[in-house]
């Protein structure tokens, strides 16, 4: 095999097998050199690859490490470990991985394949697959290195624990000539609907919505020591914005369950009413995901094991210090100067990356909340037992309790945004003289502002995370939340005798708050989702604008998260497979029909626009929640322009609408039926 590229796809293949045994679909044998070698293989390793490099049809060469890693701190972890991104330790060790796959020359690939064969070979499989995948998408010279979808790398972070059994059974019997039976997830496997919480599982146990808070923090990691990974632009702000965006997305799937908005995690001392049973066990760590019992508490962390000891009393204090910040519009600096505040300096703060301009001074706050929350059954490490799903992005989303922190986080933003430190919008910022939107509407087939959603059964092949089994594709099936296809229909009047571009924003939100009384416009401006984002070119006259709602710039295409398994799988899923799930755009609604209230806005180009070249333009799908790569963030406005903060001017949403907007009521229907996904290749 020549081709780098596939042989570097491997390496996401079976992440708990070893390096010596075969890989992928054509069982291809890495030829290892002995300094590869882990310590446990040291004395018959060479021998155990050979023999399985005798008997491939593929085998893949790798070069002499010119200088062997050493990786000091990384080799701590082992191998049977979880690896979490919110601890200080792991994150150093995932910075000493990274800055040796970063630095490998540029263009010297074969070079960089053998590091990685080296590093995977050595290091914990959750810790290699993190820094790797980070590595493949930010060297320029491996951008075309398709990453593998996490579910199915690690899919014990996404399926009940008994399904494994049954899949290693289905492998070993499609082997043998038996049909492909799919293995049905149920869609209440975690709790019973007894449990009011259960309501919103099909929220948040979905894998594209965990799947996309794990593929944005590998786009935006918080932490490397190659300080260009992590300083993108508007980092801080597309932190708030994104996390923002997600309890907006909760908040209305709790209205359309007809629960309470969640409550924001305010006393850090006061008991958390919320349970979680995660139902999940993790085939690289040497137990289950641990449960939350009802009415537990925060406990000060004390776990040498994991080189954290903190208190609840220094959360509340980096929490005053950042309220301080807020109120003030001043960050203090390590040398006591001071410096204005801004929205995108305060998520650097918050979450806090190394870009936060006093880290001794405001804290870990975000990621510690998740901390002290991952390791509520066992503060003092008295048991031996690991952390929750909340320490794990690509598991905490599934956690009740993730959103009523992230109801918090947020809340500090909102301060921020409601103190005179933001102004509010006046006119001439919001108007687009000439340009005048006559009416908005969303068209199902032929029927006009009625959104249908149903519930569809897609099927992901397990068999590239299923170590140690017979390598037959094993299906399993899970039912998720999708919408019938729809477009939007926007007739625009442009009176201004030439020809304007105009930034077309599309926003939606529940008609009617947890009253069933219609909103005052300082709440529902934070229950507004953004649905699209575009740019339009208007000719003099009358303009018709449709718009599909595939081509959202807030989502990725639907195949990303469950891929047409009949078909190769696409080069496609690097920085670019970051972005909301195409099936969780539209809210559940219910089955009489929700009231929504449309937004459509038309700003002005010529204000909205970022000056940067327009080639290389290959990762715009969801630009709008990730960025595009190697580029500014491509609108100079406020992130959730215009609703990220009050108006002095309107009292509801009717008195906010200009010339250039419109607002329209539509209705989101739930037909609860479940239909099969037609890409299934299974029976």
């Amino acid at each position: 095999m020549t081709d780098v590229t596939k042989s570097l796809e491997l390496l996401f293949d079976r992440p708990g097998e070893t390096m010596l045994s075969p890989k992928g679909d054509d069982k291809a044998v890495f030829l290892l050199t002995e300094e590869m070698l882990p310590k446990e293989y040291e004395n018959i390793g060479m021998q155990i690859n050979n023999r399985f490099g005798e008997e491939a049809s593929v085998t893949i060469l790798l070069q002499n490490l010119k200088k062997k890693p050493q990786f000091v701190k990384a080799k701590e972890l082992p191998a049977d470990a979880d690896f979490s991104v919110f601890l200080q330790k792991h994150r150093e060790m995932a910075d000493e991985v990274l800055e040796v796959l970063m630095n490998v020359p540029t263009g010297q690939l074969q070079q960089f394949l053998s590091t990685c064969v080296f590093s995977r070979a050595n290091l914990n499989p959750q810790l290699f697959n993190y820094c790797y995948s980070i590595a493949l998408m930010h060297r320029a010279d491996t951008r075309e290195v398709p990453i593998k979808n996490f579910a199915e790398t690690f899919p014990s972070k996404f399926l009940q624990s008994k399904v494994f059994t049954q899949a290693r059974e289905s492998a070993a019997l499609t082997a043998q000539g038996a049909p492909r039976i799919p293995i049905i997830i149920p869609r209440d496997f975690t709790a019973k609907d007894s449990n009011i919480e259960h309501r919103l599982a099909y929220f948040r146990e979905d894998i594209g919505v965990n799947l996309h808070h794990w593929h944005w923090h590998l786009v935006y990691p918080n932490s490397a020591n190659i300080r260009s990974i992590v300083a993108k632009d508007r980092r801080g702000e597309l932190f708030f914005y994104m996390h923002q965006q997600v309890v907006a997305r909760y908040n209305g799937e709790r209205l359309n369950n007809s629960l309470l908005l969640v409550k924001k995690f305010n006393n850090f001392r006061e008991p958390i009413p919320e349970a979680y049973f995660p139902k999940l066990d993790s085939l690289t760590a040497a137990r289950g995901w641990p449960p939350r019992q009802a009415h537990m508490s925060w406990s000060d962390l004390d776990r040498p094991v994991d080189n954290v000891k903190i208190t609840i009393a220094d959360l509340e204090r980096w929490k005053r210090n950042i309220e301080e910040a807020i109120a003030t519009g001043l960050v203090k600096l390590p040398n006591d100067s001071t410096q204005k505040l801004d929205i995108d300096t305060l998520g650097n703060m918050v979450e806090s990356s190394i870009l936060s301009p006093n880290q001794d001074y405001y804290g870990s706050l975000h990621n510690f909340g998740h901390n002290m929350t991952a390791y509520i059954h066992d503060p003092q490490h008295r048991y031996l037992e690991s952390f929750s799903v909340m320490a794990d992005e690509g598991t905490a989303l599934r956690d009740p309790f993730f959103y009523r922190w992230h109801a918090f986080i947020d809340d500090l933003f909102q301060k921020f945004k409601e103190s005179p430190h933001v102004r509010s919008y006046v006119r001439s910022e919001l108007e687009y003289p000439g340009i005048r939107v006559m009416s908005a509407s969303t068209m199902t087939g032929g029927q006009s502002n009625v959104l249908n959603t149903f519930w569809m059964q897609s099927d992901i092949d397990l068999s590239g995370g299923l170590d140690f089994s017979e390598r037959e594709p094993v299906f399993v099936r899970f039912t998720h939340l999708n919408h019938r296809p729809y477009r939007y229909v926007i007739n625009v009047n442009n009176s201004t005798g030439e020809k304007k571009r105009a930034t077309v924003r599309i926003f939606m939100a529940p008609k009617f708050d947890e009253g069933n009384l219609e909103w005052m416009l300082s709440e529902q401006r934070k229950m507004f989702i953004e649905m699209d984002r575009f740019v339009e070119t208007l000719t003099p006259g009358q303009n018709v604008i449709n718009r599909d709602s595939s081509k959202s710039t807030v989502t990725i295409p639907f195949e990303q998260t469950f891929r047409d398994l009949s078909k190769p799988r696409t080069p496609a899923f690097g920085f670019c497979g970051c972005g909301w799930p195409q099936h969780m755009l539209v809210p559940k609604g219910t089955e009489t029909g929700a009231a929504y209230q449309l937004f459509v806005m038309l700003s002005d180009y010529e204000k909205d626009k970022v000056v940067q070249s327009d080639d290389d333009s290959d990762c715009i799908a969801a630009s709008s929640f990730c960025g595009i790569r190697d580029k500014k963030y491509p609108d100079k406005r406020a992130m959730g322009f215009p609703f990220d903060r009050p108006s002095v001017s309107a009292s509801k949403i009717e008195d906010f609408i200009l010339p250039n907007m419109a607002l329209t009521d539509i209705t989101i229907k739930l037909q609860n039926v479940t239909e099969k996904n037609p890409r299934n290749i299974a029976n």
